[in-house]
C-alpha cells in the first residue's frame, strides 16, 4: 500500500508539471479561446491556471446565437490524486472523476457511478489542438462525444 500511495504521489506531480506546460506553451498570459468545429452547437471553453495544484475553467454550449448550457469546472491535485471535479448547469452538485491514466499526451478522468458520462479524456495529439471525448453508458446504451478542439488567436 505504501507504494502505491508512493506512485500516486509522483503521478499527481508529473499531471500538475504536464499542465503547466500547457499553460507555458498555448497560455501566454491570456485567457484561452478555443474553436469547435460543429455547426449545430459549440462549445466554448476557457480555462487558466490559477495555482500549480488547480486548473480552473468554463464551458459553455452555444446553438445558433443563445447560450443552451454552461459549466464550471476544475481540474486539482489533493491527497487522492488529481481528480476533475464538474458543476453544470442543470446540476444542484458537483460530481469529481478521479485520473485514472496520465501521460504526457493524454489524461483519462473516470467516475463509474456517475449517470453520464463515466469517462472524460483530454488527448493532445497536435501543437495546436486538443482533442476531448466524454463516454459511457446512459442507461444501458453505450454514447460518446468527440471534442475537436482547435487553437486559436486571442483578440
Amino acid at each position: 500500500m505504501a507504494e502505491v500511495q508512493k506512485n500516486l504521489a509522483q503521478l499527481t506531480k508529473f499531471a500538475v508539471r504536464w499542465f503547466n506546460e500547457l499553460k507555458k506553451k498555448y497560455g501566454g498570459g491570456r485567457q484561452r479561446r478555443t474553436e469547435v468545429t460543429s455547426f449545430s452547437r459549440i462549445d466554448i471553453k476557457q480555462a487558466a491556471v490559477a495555482t500549480e495544484n488547480l486548473m480552473i475553467g468554463t464551458s459553455q454550449t452555444v446553438k445558433g446565437t443563445k447560450s443552451v448550457a454552461f459549466e464550471y469546472l476544475r481540474i486539482m491535485s489533493g491527497a487522492n490524486g488529481l481528480s476533475y471535479v464538474a458543476l453544470p448547469s442543470n446540476a444542484k452538485e458537483t460530481t469529481a472523476f478521479a485520473a485514472i491514466k496520465v501521460t504526457t499526451n493524454e489524461v483519462i478522468f473516470e467516475n463509474a457511478k456517475h449517470d453520464f458520462p463515466q469517462r472524460i479524456i483530454y488527448r493532445q495529439d497536435k501543437a495546436d489542438s486538443l482533442f476531448a471525448r466524454i463516454e459511457g453508458k446512459q442507461g444501458e446504451k453505450e454514447m460518446a462525444m468527440d471534442i475537436p478542439m482547435k487553437r486559436v488567436k486571442c483578440e
